[in-house]
């Protein structure tokens, strides 16, 4: 975990307290400002998460574990993806609609 060490500012909150507010906040999908007080000010949780996305961190621990789990076989590589069941919203493309004009009707192959 990086630290405040040499910084300028106040050192950092405790990594435990702050990173436990961060993953219950993903856990339970609620707003950061409604995030208990036990992990602190939601300002110090949102921010070192910002921080820690911004800087790679998150990446590096993730890529830290899933090598130390690889490592001691504790990782299924396989996947089986069906993309039969995959749908799309209908707002999921970056295609624009075309509009036609209030009122006019499309030709249809006859001209009319």
């Amino acid at each position: 975990m990086p630290s405040s060490v040499g910084q300028r500012g106040r050192p950092f909150r405790e990594h435990r307290q702050v990173v436990e507010g961060i993953v219950y906040r993903f856990r339970t999908g609620v707003a950061w400002r409604d995030l208990p007080e036990s992990f602190g000010p939601w300002q110090t949780v949102w921010k070192r998460h910002r921080r820690f996305s911004a800087d790679g961190t998150w990446d590096r621990i993730h890529s830290r574990l899933v090598a130390e789990a690889d490592a001691a076989g504790e990782v299924d590589w396989k996947v089986s993806v069906d993309s039969t069941i995959n749908r799309a919203h209908q707002h999921a493309t970056n295609m624009h609609r075309v509009e036609r004009a209030p009122g006019r009707q499309r030709k249809g192959p006859t001209g009319g």
